[in-house]
Formats: C-alpha cells, sequence, structure tokens
C-alpha cells in the first residue's frame, strides 16, 4: 500500500486544537501509526523515516535556498520516497509556521506558513542550525541560558513547549514553541517537528499598546497566560499594586476563543455591598427606590466574555457567597428578581493581597479561594524587571505622547532609572516619566528631572542579596568584559552574581565580541 497524503489522514492523530483552532502533530500518536508499519508485510514503508535518519546524519548538507513550492521547502534526498512526501502534504495543509529538524539542529524542511511569516529573502534557513536561525547564537539555547525544547523532548522523549524570543522579519517576536519528536520502529527520534506561533498581545520592543517585556520573570508570566488562555479554567492573577494586571487580564481573553465577545472590568474596590450587587447582577424595575427601569448588569453585559474582578480580596463575606454561587452554578439573579439568569463567562481574578492568609484569618471564604484559584499567575515587580525598564520607558513615553513632540532619556537618568526598587511598580515608572516630560523643554530627559528619591536610589523596597552588585547597567562594558576573563565562576554563577539572568549576560558578552 502507498501511503498518500490520502491515506495518511487515516492515520492522523487527533487534532489538538491551538488559540487558532488549527491542529497541532502529535509526535508520539504519529511515531505509533509510523510503527505500525514496521511488520514484514510493510517493512518496505519504513524508507521514509529511514531516509530522514540518513538526512540527520549529513553533516555537510548544504543550505538551500527560499523557494515557493506548492509542498514544503525541503532538501532534494528529502523528498525521495513517497512516506515523507505524505508527511510533507500533512504539513503542507497545516496553517500554523511548522518546520522539521534532525537531531542535530538542522532545518530540514518549512512549510509555506512558514516561509510566509519567518523567511527571510536573501536570509536561506534549510541546513542551517534552528539556535542560528531563531535566535541568532552560536550554541543551542540551553547553552546560552535559556530553555531548549529540543533537549527537553530528548530527555523526555516527549513532547515539549516552550515560550522564546526568535527574531522575524519584523524585528525580534516573543514565539509559542510546540515541539514533537517523530520515532522510528526502534523508538529513537529521527526527527522533530516544531509548531510556531507569534504572541500577538505582548512586544520585546517598545509599543504604544499591550504587554511589553524580555526578562526572564516577564516571559515566565507571558508563558502561563499562553498556557490557560485556550482553556476554560478561572485565573487568580497575583502581585503587587502597579504590576499590569489588567493588561494580563486582557491578555488572557485576546488569547482565548472568547475574544471576539466582551472583555468587562469590574472594580471591587470601593464599591458597598449593595451598589457593588447591583452593579454586578443587574436590578429589576422598582427593586428599589430610583430603580425607574431594568438595569442590565456587568455578568450579563460580558456574556460569551471574560469577566474581569479586579482587586478580589475586597470583596465583603456577604457577596462571596453570591460570587461562589455564580461561579459553582453559572446563574444568578438580579436585584428583585425571582428570575434565574444563565451566565455564560470566563472568570479571571486579581489582588494584591495575600488571600491564602486571609483565608487562614477566616477573612475570605476558602471555597472560594479554590474555586478562583484554579490556575494562579504570579504577576513579577518591577524590581525584578529591571531589564525590561529600558523598553517600558520608550513605551510610556510613546504612550503618553497625545501628539507632542517625542521624549528620550539620556542613558546617565536611565541608569538611575534602573537602580531605583520601584515600590509603585509600573504605576510608579509613569508617574516619574509623566512628571520628567514636563521638565525635558528640549525633549531630553537628564537626571536632574527625576526626584530626589529616585535620584539619591532611595527608598530600598527590598536590597539586593549580599555580593550582588545591582543591575548590569551600573557594570560598563569594560568593567563586564574583565570580570568575564578573569573570574573563576561559571557563567550561571557570574550572571547571579551580577543580579542578572544567565541569557542577558550572554547576550551582554556577546555583543562585546
Amino acid at each position: 500500500m502507498s501511503l498518500t497524503y490520502k491515506n495518511f489522514s487515516r492515520y492522523q492523530p487527533q487534532p489538538m486544537l491551538s488559540r487558532q483552532g488549527t491542529p497541532s502533530l502529535d509526535g508520539s500518536a504519529m511515531a505509533a501509526k509510523w510503527q505500525s508499519f514496521g511488520s514484514a508485510r510493510h517493512s518496505r514503508q519504513n524508507h521514509g523515516l529511514r531516509a530522514v535518519r540518513r538526512a540527520s546524519r549529513n553533516q555537510d548538507m548544504a543550505a538551500s535556498p527560499v523557494t515557493r513550492a506548492s509542498l514544503m521547502t525541503t532538501p532534494v534526498d528529502m523528498t525521495s520516497t513517497p512516506q515523507v512526501q505524505s508527511l510533507i502534504s500533512y504539513l503542507e495543509h497545516d496553517a500554523a509556521p511548522m518546520i522539521v529538524l534532525d537531531p542535530q539542529y538542522r532545518i530540514l524542511a518549512a512549510n509555506t506558513a512558514y516561509q510566509r511569516q519567518f523567511g527571510t529573502d536573501g536570509k536561506p534557513y534549510l541546513g542551517h542550525k534552528c539556535f542560528r536561525v531563531s535566535h541568532h547564537y552560536d550554541v543551542p539555547c540551553d547553552q546560552a541560558g535559556e530553555h531548549c525544547p529540543m533537549k527537553r523532548a530528548t530527555e523526555l522523549k516527549a513532547p515539549d513547549r516552550v515560550l522564546h524570543i526568535h527574531h522575524t522579519p519584523r524585528g525580534p517576536e516573543h514565539v509559542d514553541v510546540e515541539l514533537r519528536p517523530i520515532f522510528d520502529e526502534r523508538r529513537e527520534i529521527v526527527a522533530y517537528v516544531e509548531r510556531l506561533a507569534t504572541v500577538r498581545h505582548a512586544s520585546v520592543r517598545p509599543s504604544a499598546e499591550g504587554l511589553v517585556g524580555r526578562s526572564a520573570t516577564f516571559i515566565a508570566a507571558l508563558e502561563a497566560v499562553q498556557r490557560v488562555a485556550p482553556s476554560t479554567l478561572p485565573v487568580l492573577l497575583l502581585g503587587e499594586s502597579g504590576t499590569g494586571k489588567e493588561l494580563f487580564a486582557r491578555a488572557v481573553h485576546e488569547t482565548s476563543n472568547r475574544a471576539s465577545r466582551p472583555f468587562v472590568v469590574v472594580d471591587c474596590s470601593g464599591l458597598t455591598e449593595t451598589l457593588f450587587e447591583s452593579e454586578l447582577f443587574g436590578y429589576e424595575r422598582g427593586a428599589f427606590t430610583g430603580a425607574h427601569t431594568r438595569k442590565i448588569g456587568l455578568v450579563e453585559t460580558a456574556q460569551g466574555g471574560t469577566l474581569f474582578l479586579d482587586e478580589m480580596g475586597d470583596v465583603s463575606l456577604a457577596l462571596q457567597v453570591k460570587l461562589l454561587r455564580l461561579i459553582e452554578s453559572g446563574t444568578f439573579r438580579r436585584v428583585g428578581s425571582v428570575e434565574t439568569q444563565k451566565a455564560d463567562i470566563r472568570l479571571v481574578a486579581a489582588t494584591h493581597k495575600p488571600l491564602q492568609d486571609m483565608v487562614a484569618d477566616r477573612l475570605f471564604r476558602q471555597d472560594l479561594y479554590y474555586r478562583i484559584a484554579a490556575f494562579p499567575i504570579h504577576l513579577p515587580p518591577l524590581r525584578e524587571r529591571l531589564d525590561d525598564i529600558p523598553t517600558l520607558v520608550d513605551s510610556i513615553l510613546r504612550r503618553g505622547g497625545c501628539g507632542k513632540h517625542p521624549v528620550s532619556v539620556r542613558p546617565e537618568a536611565l541608569v538611575k532609572l534602573q537602580a531605583y526598587d520601584w515600590p509603585g511598580n509600573i504605576r510608579e515608572l509613569r508617574n516619574v516619566l509623566e512628571r520628567a516630560r514636563l521638565f525635558a523643554d528640549n525633549g531630553v530627559v537628564r537626571p536632574e528631572h527625576l526626584p530626589d528619591h529616585i535620584i539619591e536610589k532611595r527608598p530600598s523596597h527590598r536590597p539586593p542579596p549580599a555580593g550582588q552588585p545591582g543591575p548590569t547597567a551600573s557594570v560598563g562594558d569594560d568593567e563586564l568584559r574583565r570580570m568575564a576573563h578573569t573570574t573563576t565562576l561559571t557563567r550561571q554563577a557570574l550572571a547571579q552574581r551580577l543580579g542578572i539572568s544567565e541569557r542577558t549576560l550572554y547576550r551582554r558578552l556577546k555583543s562585546l565580541e
């Protein structure tokens, strides 16, 4: 039997839907189907995988130019068998960018979606190492201080997923990478299929809207958003005031299959119990004095979409009972009504308060806590995102311009901003920059335009551990070069001493070469 694309589809795994609704390739299931052709009756059908294996052992495979073919672009010796052509056709019909890799990190094939989104004219990628193409690294990701999905998939012999920053024709972007191994009849990995999805709601570069950042702590929170958004689980955002909880909640909504439906924000602080209930659930005409007409509540307004409960820790115990009923049964009643309404909402809650401590002190219901905390996400404070401050500064100045002349920040002022501890987080940074803008008559923010407590580096909200001199911006290029050449520490230990991530240290050292 010839394994054409038509009958190959019979052996496809059950598709795992992404947020775009496109199927991704299940490597383990596909491997099992490939193994079914390993019997004596079908032994000739294994030539395709052997061809992949031969290609992976070919250390001198030349890079091929980008072409626009009806099938995936791939080296000639890879398309010599109908089995590989069937695999290629399968990937080619996937709307998501996908590539095939050999165990030596080389890109063997890429579908049209990948060529369209990540390909660059004049820059061939076939036969090149994936870490060179995507990251411009000289070594695999794990040796540059990052999570390498291929290493993890090889160790576990299972799929792996990670959020990376890739270089694209549009510049650096956050990319959700899912890598699945392909096995032969002896359970040896002969190739990998990598599926890529650009994160649209977050930017690596300065942006006038949305989330912005590239630090390790920011990427960890963003990766959690990517994982939970396609599900229906309630999400609890935990973090200090000013860490961008509403932006993260909106990112959960925009990444879900409810993105086209309403995103409704409920500020739980500062509302009385009666007002909160009528705002949340609505009321009937005549329910109380002044209720001249029926009013639709915020729960009904969010029908089919996402309801974001900000400052959840401020909700009274009496209202917590009503919220628990809403979450558990998916029903509610308008104030003054006996008719039960059905709620179709995705719940995202946020708080800066320690809810677990409040549960222990009987200030917050335990059953409600476990309902809303199905998937908690910790949002890092700004002092743990010092590498993001230059990008955040540019983004805030863009957003607050309102048609005014562009404003820039002098390097010495930027050093002051990175040395400060930011107890008020991004909200405080925005206020400081808006103030400094008023003093920057020539469009340039200088250290003297900053508040005195920032220039003097106080208050120290949380001092760095002993032996850490502070953020990398305070260490000059010459000093960093000297430390790299004279230290006996490993790169990981040196990064910890400098108070930065190993990836940031690798990039700075690479820029000094």
